[in-house]
């Protein structure tokens, strides 16, 4: 399967195994109360099955929420928790199957977009310039992007198993916060701000490592792909820590703002006059 069919077949499982996402998200959420911000239109791209969306729809209850995955099977599972209440005063989050390269949606029409361990499953740098383009052009004027990402230190456990059995993770290479960083000024954001910290979870055996991941629809776009006799000399080589499996994950922080334009659609320069004030 591909990557969007994993995401597909992981909706029934996924909130059995969603632990990780859960606090990032609950992390996301208390850095917004740093922000002055009150959203008429927000969306959660990459919704998984609506944590995010619903943690937004309670801290701004007046705005319109949308809620963006490219996996059905997850919208459908976001529109199954919504309450019968919410359906019927409208405030159900509108569910809308998406790509984040081309979304379907209108320019200047977001106040507020959030993505929660997403982006980094983009494939490559260019991809993920283009998603942030993408999301500056459908953000408003003053409008917020807050996401969080997997960082490169990710699983080192795991790769530092597999060096020692001379195998080849393959593994996707996650970007530094940096680097993200200045993506965002390239793609017309300012103020950027960073920050990584590294979560950790313990899982008593490999197989329950493995389950986990597979329920999240991620298995093979976190660990790529290795032979069982490969794997099973890895996980031989992971040291556990009090008798338990460590994996670390790096978790890259990001906000940032759209700014006003800098140059007409034609490329012509975009100069503000303020009027003076005089004195009387």
């Amino acid at each position: 399967m591909n990557r969007r069919e994993d995401f597909a077949a992981a909706a029934a499982s996924y909130d059995n195994a969603v632990v990780l996402a859960r606090e990032v998200g609950v992390r996301m959420a208390a850095r917004l109360d740093c922000v002055k911000l009150a959203p008429r239109r927000l969306a959660d791209i990459g919704c998984a099955t609506g944590d995010g969306v619903r943690e937004l729809t309670r801290r701004f209850p007046v705005a319109l929420p949308l809620a963006l995955d490219f996996a059905p099977p997850m919208l459908a599972a976001v529109q199954a928790r919504a309450s019968w209440w919410e359906r019927m005063r409208g405030r159900a989050p509108r569910c809308v199957a998406a790509d984040v390269q081309a979304l379907p949606l209108a320019t200047n029409s977001l106040d507020l977009v959030w993505s929660n361990l997403m982006l980094h499953w983009l494939p490559d740098p260019p991809t993920l310039h283009s998603a942030f383009a993408e999301l500056q052009r459908v953000l408003v004027e003053g409008g917020l992007l807050h996401f969080a990402m997997f960082g490169p230190d990710t699983l080192k456990e795991l790769r530092a198993a597999a060096a020692k059995t001379n195998a080849v993770l393959p593994a996707p290479t996650f970007l530094d916060m940096h680097d993200i960083g200045d993506m965002l000024m390239a793609a017309g954001f300012g103020d950027p701000v960073m920050e990584m910290e590294m979560l950790t979870l313990t899982y008593r055996t490999p197989r329950s490592f493995l389950a986990d991941q597979r329920h999240l629809g991620v298995r093979n776009g976190l660990l790529g792909k290795l032979g069982w006799r490969e794997w099973r000399r890895v996980f031989a080589a992971w040291e556990s820590l009090d008798g338990l499996l460590p994996a670390r994950f790096e978790i890259v922080y990001g906000h940032a703002w759209k700014l006003a334009p800098r140059t007409a659609p034609d490329g012509r320069a975009i100069v503000h006059f303020d009027r003076m004030k005089t004195k009387k």
